[in-house]
């Protein structure tokens, strides 16, 4: 008899990145060719990966800005999360990765270069903090404001309509 075991996953990403395209073609096999705003949808999949069966439930987060705030249903229980962007756009969801605990740097088992490769190779701003020490704590949430503002201007420019 499998192990069953059930899995939560959220599903993040900027408005118009395919979040509920994605969730429905690997649940219902179908693409869907056109766009409704997404609130909050969920998913469910059970997939069998050896002998073990894994209940999926999968939570489609909205991408607008009137939902941005996570509830707890998006943060307790969860067992992982997949980040999710459009190839067909640079400017993607504003990322600030920050390696916090910066003080205890003997016990570092992350090197700052590290931390830095990994943001370059999302396109993410890389900080380390450390919240003990107060050290950078107000840089890293001025520093993701601004992040959100260029990518909203991106998106705003992008959208204009222009009469001629």
């Amino acid at each position: 008899m499998p192990l069953v075991r059930y899995r939560k996953v959220v599903i993040l990403g900027y408005r118009t990145v395919g979040k509920t395209s994605l969730a429905h073609q690997f649940v219902e096999s179908e693409f869907l060719e056109g766009y409704d705003p997404t609130v909050e949808n969920t998913y469910s999949k059970i997939v069998t990966l050896g002998k073990d069966e894994f209940h999926l439930h999968l939570v489609d987060t909205a991408g607008q800005d009137e939902y941005s705030i996570l509830p707890y249903s998006f943060i307790i229980g969860v067992h992982g999360y997949v980040l999710v962007y459009s190839v067909t756009s640079l400017h993607r969801l504003p990322v600030v990765l920050v390696g916090n605990k910066a003080d205890l740097s003997p016990d570092r088992e992350v090197h700052e270069v590290q931390g830095k490769k990994l943001a370059e190779s999302w396109g993410a701003t890389f900080m380390e903090s450390s919240a003990r020490e107060n050290q950078l704590t107000q840089d890293v949430f001025i520093k993701v404001i601004h992040e959100i503002a260029r990518v909203e201007n991106f998106y705003e420019q992008e959208s204009r309509c222009y009469l001629m």
